[in-house]
């Protein structure tokens, strides 16, 4: 049996000293503290929430090399996104998958001066990409791969070509240009996924959400969850709050000479749209709006997700997707595809995330950079704090993170976490499903959400009272198997990181409903703890996902 959070925080009681504490459950944080885990270090993680419930629950959901970035001429960053891509792509194949991507084109030779504009600092917004410039940046984009790529090279298609595979795309579209990224299924997963393969590595190594570090007097972690509080130290305090890390660093005692983050918001809309899944044609389209801002659209789990905003924020919060932001999405779209209806009652959910950019007086938040560096903070104990990172190159900035903790403590690397499988991913391939012996649909669900940790999963629910919640695939034994295994404690858990039921527009009543049954026996929740949680979750859902569901009766609204 996994550790139970009871005997995490009686260990934590006799024993409060920690070689690394890492504050921030995100990728970035779960990154760091997976490869902490794994040079042996006694290395806690601390997160205030839930594990991925900020920004890195508000991601395009694409893993990418960041071709855009050319133009802002961050090479360096473009070759580290491309190699780390590829990585993710062999070392967690349940998960990460690639992506064909077309880009329809307009014009022939704007845009040719954008990229030695950004080289030499400007700032402002680019101009519109015609095929010269796309196709000079597509084949730098090749070169960059070199001879290991995993993905096919560019192509170029003419009028004929293009209007034969997109034949919804608007009339000004003279060409296009298509190349393959990668896209990720369920990124909260592999944040949970990493953080159980470094206690299995290492049982030294703790993960707490729901959890808050303090300075008083000394390191105070507070458990949330019970009100508990203990008493703990740390050689080195890893800062990976994202957005939040100017305020959090101050707090925790660092000295800031300077501001480290500039926050952008981006928005995103999930739409059930089956003219428009059609219209892609498999592909994710990647095209600009008439702002100069470039845009997103793909197929996701059965649904189409588009986006996204970027607008500065002066303060990180938590966020939502503006009726202005939806409909800057959904002008984009129409101009798109013209000829596809898209409503507003076809929007399933909605998310927004605060991006942790790097400090930049930008006029154009498109040339803000999408790269990571490492800061220490200087304080009673010592800070390293992390400063951008996106998902795709989340391990590389773990490893700098890494590699500058044990140079700090006076120890040396003992294995790279360059090469190793990530949970599910470990003897996964397309053809794993085949010995589940279990209904095609129920089968496809398991792999799809637990890749090669399906049998496993799969025998918990037989060994457990089991049965189909309400109008979805999932079961209530992955329920229990969320709780006990994965660290869940509140429905947004179960019903929006532990699985995509929420962003797939699956949720209802009767299954919120038989879900908060399972978790209250499990957890010993009140009556009223329960209904209150209903009504929680029934409120964020609302006010942060564009979802409205009338709360069952006997539940205040």
């Amino acid at each position: 049996m996994p550790e139970t959070r009871q005997e995490k925080l009686a260990r934590i009681e006799s024993d409060g000293a920690f070689d690394v504490i890492v504050v921030g459950g995100g990728i970035n944080g779960i990154g760091v503290f997976h490869d902490l885990a794994h040079q042996g270090l006694r290395v806690l993680l601390v997160e205030m929430n839930d594990f991925c419930s900020g920004c890195s629950a508000a991601p395009s959901r694409m893993i990418h090399g960041g071709l855009r970035y050319l133009e802002n001429g961050e090479i360096a960053l473009v070759r580290e996104s491309l190699a780390e891509r590829d990585r993710l792509l062999r070392n967690a194949p349940h998960f990460v998958r690639p992506l064909p991507t077309v880009i329809p084109i307009e014009r022939w030779v704007s845009g040719l001066a954008n990229a030695a504009l950004g080289f030499l600092g400007f700032t402002g917004r680019p101009k519109p990409r015609g095929a010269l410039p796309i196709k000079l940046g597509l084949a730098l984009y090749d070169r960059i791969t070199g001879r290991k790529r995993l993905l096919p090279r560019h192509r170029f298609r003419g009028q004929a070509a293009t209007r034969a595979m997109w034949p919804a795309f608007g009339p000004r579209v003279r060409c296009s240009a298509s190349y393959h990224d990668a896209w990720i299924s369920h990124p909260e997963r592999l944040g949970i996924e990493l953080i159980g393969d470094a206690t299995a590595a290492n049982p030294q190594a703790i993960a707490l959400n729901y959890a808050r570090l303090a300075q008083d007097d000394g390191l105070v972690l507070t458990d949330t969850a019970t009100g508990r509080t203990f008493t703990v130290s740390a050689r080195i305090i890893v800062n990976a709050t994202g957005a939040w890390i100017d305020e959090s660093a101050a707090a925790l005692g660092a000295r800031l000479g300077e501001r480290l983050v500039s926050g952008t918001k981006g928005s995103h809309l999930i739409l059930e749209n089956p003219a428009l899944l059609a219209a892609l044609n498999g592909h994710m389209v990647y095209y600009e709006h008439s702002d100069g801002r470039v845009c997103i659209v793909f197929p996701y789990l059965g649904r189409v997700l588009a986006g996204s905003t970027d607008l500065r924020v002066d303060k990180a919060s938590r966020t939502a997707c503006s009726p202005e932001e939806r409909d800057y999405i959904l002008t984009s779209l129409a101009g798109l595809f013209p000829q596809v209806t898209i409503t507003l009652d076809q929007i399933v959910y909605s998310y927004a995330g605060i991006r942790p950019l790097p400090f930049s007086k930008a006029d154009f938040t498109g040339r803000m950079s999408r790269g990571h560096a490492v800061r220490r903070l200087a304080g009673n104990v010592p800070q390293i704090g992390m400063v951008g990172g996106k998902w795709t190159t989340y391990r590389a900035f773990a490893e700098e993170t890494a590699d500058l903790v044990l140079q700090d403590l006076g120890l040396t690397r003992r294995q790279s976490t360059r090469d190793l499988a990530i949970g599910g991913g470990r003897g996964f391939s397309d053809a794993f499903a085949k010995g589940l012996n279990l209904p095609a649909p129920r089968q496809a669900h398991l792999v799809d959400l637990y890749g090669a940790l399906a049998p496993k999963v799969a025998a918990f629910c037989a060994a457990v009272p089991d049965q189909a919640l309400p109008g979805v695939v999932m079961t209530k034994g992955e329920v229990l198997w969320f709780i006990r295994h994965e660290q869940a404690l509140h429905l947004a858990d179960v019903l929006q990181r532990r699985s995509p039921l929420a962003i797939r527009g699956e949720l209802s009543l009767p299954l919120i409903d038989a879900t908060v049954r399972v978790m209250a026996q499990e957890l010993g929740w009140t009556n009223a703890q329960t209904q209150t949680e209903i009504t929680r979750f029934l409120s964020d859902l609302e006010t942060y996902h564009g979802v409205r569901l009338a709360p069952p009766k006997g539940v205040a609204p």
